[in-house]
């Protein structure tokens, strides 16, 4: 690889980073001094692993719901077409840790859920396709290693 694209993560080495993890992937400037955050929130491992569509959309429901429970600054919460992981992205907030704190808070909440948000037919335009259990599984699989979070790269790769 060596023409530079233009989406970010198509920069981005997918056999050199080490899931899960929580990277910033970029920053955009606005005319008006807002800046907005954008963080890959790596749930598996690129080329190898990725969530299953029911379990994806329902934690993908549930962490946009309660994200917005623990903090003002979320733009969008919103999946990855690969299935390994999610974009956030948060508007004038620039604390790694406390993104990494929000994070934690909000898969608890999903570990905890007993029902899936606008898991309906009114809400949502797949009310069909939803896995309580796959999300907290997911949410438990990556608290499991938030120890891990900041580390991208494999360094053995």
């Amino acid at each position: 690889m060596t023409e530079k694209m233009n989406v970010e993560s198509f920069n981005l080495d997918h056999t050199k980073v080490q899931a899960p993890f929580v990277r910033l992937a970029g920053i955009k400037k606005g005319q008006h001094g807002d800046e907005v955050y954008k963080y890959d929130i790596r749930f598996k491992q690129p080329n190898k692993e990725h969530m299953e569509m029911p379990a994806l959309h329902s934690i993908e429901h549930l962490m946009a719901e309660n994200i917005r429970n623990h903090t003002d600054y979320v733009v969008d919460l919103s999946p990855m077409g690969c299935q390994t992981g999610f974009y956030l992205s948060m508007i004038n907030h620039t604390d790694y840790d406390e993104v990494l704190t929000i994070l934690e808070n909000t898969l608890q909440d999903v570990v905890d859920a007993t029902e899936v948000p606008a898991c309906n037919e009114v809400q949502c335009g797949w009310a069909a396709s939803h896995s309580l259990e796959g999300a907290k599984q997911l949410a438990k699989e990556m608290l499991d290693k938030k120890t891990e979070w900041s580390i991208i790269f494999n360094e053995t790769k």
